[in-house]
């Protein structure tokens, strides 16, 4: 028969501090833990009637042990009574230990059964913001799914969500061909959609296959987007008209008119002109360094200056107060508009993207740099890993050329 444990009072717990499980008497198999840390807990050890064989060969009754709470929250009145009352379980044959583990199971299916799309959206939008290029694209993200996808998807269990629900999200987007870019739209919300979903499978809120899942899946239900939208080619002149273009261009007074001129011998996109700012500019090496947040390929973006871009910069009136190159007469950026109502007022069929076209498709047919040098001119990202390592110095000597080419050929001397 065991040793029956002698009961400790309340003023020997608070005094024991020897690491380690000690019996404290009134319950059989109450013990009071101590760690070395000297924090302090309740556990009760007790038999499940279940036998097993030691590595010896010896048969043994298994025990398990069921943490009651921390001492002096519980205290030792408290450890007792709710030692026995899990005694009495035990007697009827009810495993207190298995009882909170399935309760405990329980609760978190429950709670993983709640967790909405668009809750687990917006959790996995928080835990990814860092990756988004800039603020924009991060809002970008998010609002494609609220439009599109919240109001189908967003209120279903995550646990629940399958490829019809997914389907009735993107067919909409993919048929609507007559809109413009729909598909392109759908595409992404597709590719975000299967993002958040294998988010929730890692968080285990959700099993099985991803139903956003393009290859082998939705591929069978859906269009190709690549059939539907075909190619979408921003208007242009030609570029054989860009030289009148910019003597009619440089007659016009205005910020904006100079930043059209800027984005056109630079090559640039229009938001990483207008978001220009003075410390990006190194005029006595000839480089504008445009920061990775503002390049759609999220890297940094190196753009050799000409000597007509340079003596443009510093006919600029500088403001004090504003870090821009081109500030907006109220102050601030110049907005998406600003540079096309110039060209609007010019009266020309053309787009301020066009003009990076009408780079391209004159350095094809009037030099003989080879096309890595006008794609990096770009900022184009290129997959092919050849070309990228041939590419790894950006090739910024043979752009500073082109760069000096193209300047030429949109201003010539007469012009001046």
């Amino acid at each position: 028969m065991p040793k029956k444990a002698r009961e400790m009072s309340a003023a020997e717990i608070r005094h024991l501090s020897k690491p380690g499980k000690h019996p404290v008497g009134g319950v059989s198999g109450l013990l009071l833990q101590v760690t070395r840390s000297q924090t302090k807990s309740w556990v009760l050890r007790y038999s499940t009637g279940e036998i097993r064989k030691s590595e010896a060969g010896k048969d043994y009754a298994a025990r398990r042990d069921i943490g009651l709470g921390g001492f002096p929250d519980v205290t030792l009145k408290q450890a007792r009574e709710t030692a026995r009352e899990l005694k009495q379980l035990i007697r009827k044959g009810i495993d207190p230990l298995a009882e909170k583990q399935s309760a405990r199971a329980s609760m978190l299916a429950a709670q993983i059964k709640a967790v909405t799309f668009e809750s687990a959206a917006r959790d996995y939008h928080r835990d990814k913001a860092e990756e988004f290029r800039n603020v924009k694209h991060a809002k970008q993200w998010i609002s494609s799914l609220e439009n599109h996808a919240f109001p189908v998807i967003g209120g279903l269990p995550v646990a629940a969500i399958e490829m019809a629900h997914i389907e009735s999200v993107l067919r909409p987007l993919w048929m609507s061909r007559a809109k413009g870019g729909r598909v392109e739209t759908g595409t992404r919300v597709r590719q975000r959609i299967e993002a958040v979903l294998d988010w929730c499978k890692v968080k285990g809120l959700r099993e099985g296959e991803n139903p956003a899942r393009w290859k082998g899946n939705l591929d069978k239900v859906l269009p190709n987007p690549s059939k539907l939208r075909g190619r979408r080619h921003f208007r242009a002149i030609p570029w054989q008209e860009t030289p009148d273009f910019m003597k009619r261009l440089r007659s016009r007074d205005g910020t904006a008119a100079r930043a059209l001129e800027f984005l056109i011998l630079t090559a640039a996109r229009s938001g990483e002109v207008r978001h220009c700012t003075w410390d990006e500019i190194d005029l006595e090496h000839a480089i504008w360094t445009v920061p990775a947040d503002r390049m759609k390929a999220g890297k940094a973006h190196r753009v050799p200056l000409t000597q007509r871009t340079i003596d443009l910069l510093q006919g600029l009136p500088r403001e004090l107060d504003s870090p821009l190159v081109f500030t907006a007469p109220r102050g601030g950026a110049l907005s998406d508009m600003s540079l096309s109502a110039v060209i609007k007022r010019m009266k020309d069929d053309t787009t301020v993207h066009g003009f990076r076209s009408c780079f391209k498709d004159w350095a094809r047919n009037m030099t003989t740099f080879p096309d890595e040098v006008s794609e990096l001119a770009l900022a184009h990202v290129n997959s092919d890993a050849t070309r990228s390592a041939y590419a790894r110095d950006e090739l910024l000597t043979h752009r500073s050329l082109l760069m000096g080419e193209w300047a030429s050929f949109c201003t010539p001397k007469e012009q001046d």
